[in-house]
């Protein structure tokens, strides 16, 4: 891989806005950084990629993306460690999840060059807006879109790619209460809920809001078919815990890959938990609520982390969840939160250096 200061063209803004910009008190995806990447697909060919102080981009009414949705992302974090070395967390699986995605809306795949080359870099000029603290990070958001100038309905034959990078604190404050939803759904069979799509997360939008004006803050999404088995949360992939067994659905064209579950389900079998993944209904679920038997669900996500779900709502019935003496949830996200943030030895060789400091 070229040496991102040969492959990237650097534009440094003139003044950080970071001494404005108070990083304790931060709402979850409304500051930006100073800098970020942006790469153009043009003609056939990726141009020259560049790094440029954080701004608007135009685009015209008739850029393709505003009519046919052509438009995938990534989520993803930095993190800083005691002594301020900065790490990443399995980017090539974000990449690599980037690129069935755009596969998938018939774009052309990003060079894991310019995406591993752009982020890291991003990342080192950046730095700085990282918050210390253990459970901040800096969000870093790829960016994916269609930019040709027409509106024909086929695929664009221009696209941008772009990373944002923003300084993050948790994502979930309170009790987190989800509501299974059996009207609406999510994704279909043969469809494009696996890939990070752009309109998977408008299509969820009205769902999540009736709920939240019940009280909930999250649904739990059911197949489209038969609403009969639970998949995932808007934002998470969810595990269940049922007596002493983990359970989350298996991936599917509906249920996306992530990069957080992945890592959860290795370090819960490595460390003695049962876990299942298999399909899941909405009635065993219940059934073990009312029996007692439901110990507890998480979500599991880049923003989120590891979330405890406090309650669960179905039809005309509503359950709290148990505070268990034995808490899987927050045994698996101080493990996974301790990789991160370098607090602890990685044995599988997810954390990715960026800037290292002398010791």
């Amino acid at each position: 891989m070229k040496d991102p200061d040969d492959l990237i063209i650097i534009e440094k803004i003139k003044q950080s806005r970071l001494p404005e910009t108070d990083l304790s008190d931060i709402k979850f995806g409304t500051i930006f950084t100073d800098h970020m990447f942006i790469a153009d697909y043009r003609n056939g060919r990726w141009e020259k990629p560049k790094i440029i102080p954080y701004q608007a981009l135009p685009m015209a009414p008739s850029a393709k993306v505003l009519h046919y949705g052509q438009a995938v992302f990534e989520g993803m974090k930095a993190y800083k460690d005691a002594e301020g070395n900065v790490f990443l967390f399995r980017p090539d699986k974000n990449m690599k999840r980037l690129n069935r995605s755009a596969e998938r809306l018939a774009m052309p795949t990003v060079p894991e060059e310019y995406f591993m080359a752009g982020l890291k870099k991003l990342v080192e000029l950046d730095q700085d807006w990282i918050p210390a603290e253990y459970g901040s990070s800096l969000y870093l958001r790829p960016v994916y879109y269609a930019i040709s100038d027409e509106i024909a309905a086929s695929p664009s034959q221009d696209y941008r790619f772009v990373i944002l990078a923003s300084p993050a604190q948790a994502y979930y404050t309170g009790d987190v209460k989800v509501k299974v939803e059996e009207h609406y759904s999510r994704a279909c069979s043969g469809g494009v809920g696996f890939a990070k799509a752009a309109g998977n997360y408008a299509a969820q939008f009205l769902a999540t809001e009736k709920a939240k004006k019940e009280g909930f803050k999250q649904i739990i999404w059911t197949d489209s078919k038969t609403h009969e088995f639970v998949e995932e949360a808007g934002t998470m992939n969810l595990f269940f815990r049922i007596d002493d067994t983990l359970i989350t659905a298996p991936t599917s064209d509906r249920i996306l890959h992530g990069v957080t579950r992945e890592s959860i389900i290795r370090l819960a079998e490595d460390n003695g938990m049962n876990v299942e993944v298999r399909r899941l209904t909405v009635d065993e679920v219940m059934d073990a609520a009312r029996g007692g038997r439901l110990m507890e669900i998480f979500g599991s996500g880049t923003a989120a982390t590891v979330l405890p779900i406090t309650g669960i709502g179905y039809r005309d019935e509503y359950y709290e969840l148990p505070e268990p003496q034995v808490n899987y949830a927050s045994r698996l996200k101080k493990m996974l939160m301790d990789i991160q943030y370098n607090r602890a030895e990685d044995p599988y060789g997810w954390r990715v250096p960026v800037v290292l400091k002398k010791q």
